[in-house]
């Protein structure tokens, strides 16, 4: 297995396992009242992604040399994002679903930040690609992702806007 393959097959099987654990915590505040906010845009989002992760199993050659300071930054990228996972812990989905009187998590890179995770996952996807040399595949993914974020942070601000701040 070449470190393109390798590199790629964690990256995939980190998505699988981020959506399997997505969908229990969607479960759970389903279960408690939790209400789904702009899900007409879910579907691009996913497609996003699987295109992504598509493009850079089908575009970057198994020997394509690495590009260490691109995969290093990277590497940050994923801590950055297990942060974000991890301080919100059952809160967080791939969805945008609220808990009405919830609080509102301002714990870890939440109070650095209004949107970290939106922050990684822009790193991520202009990062990896540029880790092997796929500038064309960070570039038309980067935009692609901005379009989807324009969308996307202003309802999960609206979504968001009832909830008190967790002190």
């Amino acid at each position: 297995m070449t470190l393109v393959q390798a590199v790629l097959l964690f990256v995939s099987l980190q998505r699988l396992a981020e959506l399997i654990h997505a969908r229990r915590n969607e479960a759970r505040l389903r279960a408690a009242g939790g209400i789904e906010h702009g899900a007409g845009h879910y579907p691009l989002v996913i497609g996003l992604h699987a295109a992504w992760l598509a493009a850079l199993w089908i575009w970057i050659p198994q020997d394509a040399p690495v590009v260490w300071w691109a995969l290093g930054a990277y590497a940050v990228a994923e801590i950055f994002r297990l942060w974000v996972l991890v301080s919100l812990g059952r809160w967080w989905t791939t969805r945008i679903i609220t808990l009405s009187g919830a609080p509102l998590v301002r714990r870890g890179p939440y109070r650095l930040m209004r949107h970290p995770n939106y922050a990684a996952v822009v790193a991520e996807i202009a990062l990896l690609p540029l880790a092997f040399g796929a500038w064309q595949i960070a570039l038309v993914f980067s935009l692609l992702n901005a379009l989807i974020l324009a969308w996307r942070i202003p309802i999960e601000a609206r979504a968001l806007a009832d909830r008190q701040e967790l002190v």
